[in-house]
């Protein structure tokens, strides 16, 4: 919880300099952010390494390096495209000795191997498991936390990729959706 707080001070102390959430959720960071990041661990309470595309401001991927601190066989990959985040992650993971790695750089190019792959708030499904696909082929889970038009997106992706998936209702909000995905291909060459 100690590290929870640290991060939450850097946040809203950086969030005034460097928009990285909205400030109107800052209020409700517990919620709106944290309980909504740390909810995907029961999801998924036997995977060790995790990597989060298009980390952004650290969520989910710092709350749940936050959480695993303590598992000495947990990493968290950390990967977004832009310098200035990746910055404030990285100060994060130094300043709170956290078992994570900052990536600087697209998140489909990278060659990380985990047991689960994230992301919020970076795109819709579509365009999301296009970024997740390397992870996903290399065995990964994927756990994406999406708002509530998630089921209109699984649509418009089942146009572009085929995959087993199954939708769960967000603890944090009842208008969010968890989106679970296993086996993905893509439905035709583009």
């Amino acid at each position: 919880m100690a590290d929870l707080d640290i991060f939450i001070e850097r946040l809203t102390e950086t969030n005034a300099v460097m928009n990285l959430v909205g400030p109107d959720s800052l209020p409700d960071v517990w919620n709106r952010h944290i309980w909504d990041s740390a909810q995907l661990l029961s999801m998924a309470p036997a995977a060790r390494t995790w990597a989060d595309l298009g980390a952004g401001a650290g969520f989910p991927g710092l709350v749940l390096a936050i959480l695993l601190k303590d598992r000495s066989d947990s990493h968290v990959w950390l990967i977004d495209s832009l310098g200035k985040r990746c910055r404030f992650l990285q100060e994060a993971v130094d300043g709170l000795s956290l078992r994570a790695t900052v990536i600087n750089g697209r998140a489909e190019e990278q060659r990380v191997t985990a047991d689960v792959v994230t992301a919020r708030a970076l795109a819709p499904m579509e365009k999301l498991l296009g970024y997740a696909q390397p992870y996903l082929q290399r065995g990964a889970q994927g756990l994406f936390l999406k708002g509530e038009k998630a089921e209109v997106e699984l649509i418009e992706a089942r146009k572009v990729w085929h995959f087993d998936s199954s939708l769960s209702v967000s603890r944090s909000d009842p208008r969010g959706r968890i989106v679970s995905v296993r086996s993905l291909r893509r439905v035709h060459s583009r």
